[in-house]
């Protein structure tokens, strides 16, 4: 049996990534900022001092804390019961008392849905639909709040699109004083919503508290013989709502689990590898961005390409996608056939976990995630209660372990170039549209 075959065998056999993900899931959902999130820290912290040969860092940067303390929901015509609902993150407060208003229902919640329902939208509360995450035309939350606060709407509701009354949490206000007051509810609430539009009266009441506080990136790293890395990247921040299970407890608990399986052998290798366990990736991919922001430009150089772990189970479909690097199309090609597997591939960069981050700085990266195009999958479940460890099987996960020890095995040993930095003319014409 070759090294590459006993590397990648054991991490199929091992126990340990399998605990690793019940210890983070043990320590609930992990929302940045809370005692969920430093527990996960402080477990993922003492994990990588653990792995022999191993240089241990962290890099430090202060955010804006957020923490909910109320979010309420009355619908003011018909039943006048509390509606469950979950404020958004960095959702303004209302005013006190709650802020009513009429609801417009604007569908969907496409750009064309807005434009549409536009004259009736001003002063009023936009409700619109969460979408499946990981599809060729999902329309990001974020964008819907975007169109519904441009267009003068005073409040933004957003209602699940998987039955059984969870609410949705996820971040869409960007900590401006344009933001408007939103939550997440369920899809029966939002049917129940929809049926009474047009014209029925809200009341959605929130309520923070904000502060600064310091946040910590996790770093560990075993140098090869050249000066380039290669970055295997993964948040372990997540949600209050359910245990962040899929998203992204499993790319939180395989990273170092395949550092530890590769380390011995880096030292020999033309890369070297750079283990990244980002924070606030739930909050706009705060913590990503702000260390490739602070990284001088000779260091962004020396990154070779940035492998990134985000929601490695769920589904037995994994895609990598490879943000318009046409080079890590043919890598995920020739992974794929080393392995014999089918990998779905999405070209275009999307801004929807850290891999964007290092793209955006023209740094080679993909990102590794199950269930694209299978809305049916367990991956359905993110952002609300059903994220949880159940929905994590062992096959799922270990198979999509073994697909990034596989992309990092590939990149570490390769010689030459791996794949082109893209010039700042050729990132501003791919950020187009995304910032």
């Amino acid at each position: 049996m070759s090294l590459h075959d006993r590397v990648i065998g054991e991490l199929w056999r091992s126990p340990r990534m399998l605990q690793d993900l019940d210890a983070l899931c043990a320590c609930g959902g992990r929302l940045w900022s809370s005692p969920s999130e430093h527990r996960a820290r402080d477990f993922l912290r003492k994990r990588l001092a653990e792995i022999p040969g191993v240089r241990l860092s962290e890099h430090r940067f202060t955010y804006d804390g957020w923490e909910r303390l109320r979010s309420a929901l009355t619908l003011l015509d018909g039943d006048p019961r509390p509606r469950a609902c979950h404020s958004l993150l960095w959702s303004p407060d209302t005013p006190q008392g709650g802020l009513e208003a009429e609801i417009v229902d604007i569908g969907r919640g496409t750009l064309a849905d807005f434009e549409s329902t536009e004259a009736r939208l001003r002063g009023r509360i936009a409700l619109v639909r969460h979408e499946y995450p990981f599809a060729a035309g999902t329309v990001h939350r974020m964008r819907k709040y975007m169109w519904a606060r441009e267009r003068g709407a005073v409040g933004f509701v957003i209602a699940n699109c998987v039955p059984g009354e969870m609410t949705v949490s996820g971040f869409a206000p960007d900590n401006s004083d344009k933001d408007i007051p939103a939550i997440g509810v369920s899809l029966e609430t939002g049917a129940t919503i929809a049926a009474m539009a047009p014209g029925a009266r809200l009341c959605i009441e929130v309520a923070g508290r904000r502060w600064k506080e310091d946040s910590v990136n996790l770093i560990a790293e075993v140098a090869g013989r050249g000066p380039e890395w290669v970055v295997l990247s993964a948040h372990y921040d997540g949600h209050d709502l359910g245990q962040s299970a899929l998203d992204n407890g499993t790319g939180a608990a395989a990273v170092p689990n395949i550092l530890q399986a590769l380390a011995p052998h880096v030292p020999n290798m033309p890369r070297g590898l750079r283990a990244m366990l980002f924070t606030a990736e739930e909050w706009g991919l705060y913590g990503s961005r702000v260390y490739v922001n602070e990284l001088p430009e000779e260091e962004r150089r020396r990154i070779a390409v940035d492998v990134n772990l985000d929601t490695i189970a769920g589904s037995p479909r994994l895609a990598c996608l490879t943000s318009e690097f046409p080079e890590l199309e043919d890598m995920a090609r020739t992974v794929g056939r080393q392995l014999g597997i089918p990998l779905d591939l999405v070209r275009d960069l999307r801004r929807n976990s850290d891999h964007y981050n290092f793209a955006r700085h023209g740094i080679p990266a993909l990102r590794l995630v199950c269930g694209f195009d299978a809305s049916e999958s367990a991956v359905k479940y993110l952002l609300m209660a059903g994220d949880t460890r159940d929905k994590v099987h062992e096959s799922e996960f270990k198979f999509g372990a073994a697909v990034a020890a596989e992309f990092a095995w590939h990149a570490l040993v390769r010689t030459g170039q791996i794949a082109r930095h893209k010039t700042p003319a050729e990132v501003k014409k791919m950020l187009e549209g995304l910032e």
